[in-house]
């Protein structure tokens, strides 16, 4: 395990390191989704699907995806950041 997880108590660095991975690979994906089309974000995809710019099958599946991945990168971190404030208040 990473020296950055020392500190944690070693279920609370797991989980932390779980996450973690979760949060790059998930914030990866999206990009990856994303620059398939051109676009730097999930609204600025759909504003490209509006406007024709892109066929809507199957830039919209794609749409949905990123905004999946973008809400699991959030999730991931809200839990982060809710396991160190537990770990900060023992």
């Amino acid at each position: 395990m990473d020296p950055l997880y020392d500190a944690l108590p070693p279920d609370d660095a797991e989980q932390v390191q779980r996450f973690s991975r979760l949060m790059y690979e998930s914030r990866e994906h999206r990009r990856t989704v994303l620059e398939a089309f051109g676009a730097n974000s999930p609204e600025a995809l759909l504003a490209r699907i509006k406007a024709a710019e892109v066929a809507e099958h199957p830039a919209y599946e794609h749409y949905l995806a990123a905004r999946i991945l973008g809400d699991t990168h959030e999730i991931a971190r809200t839990e982060v950041a809710r396991i160190l404030q537990e770990v900060n208040a023992r």
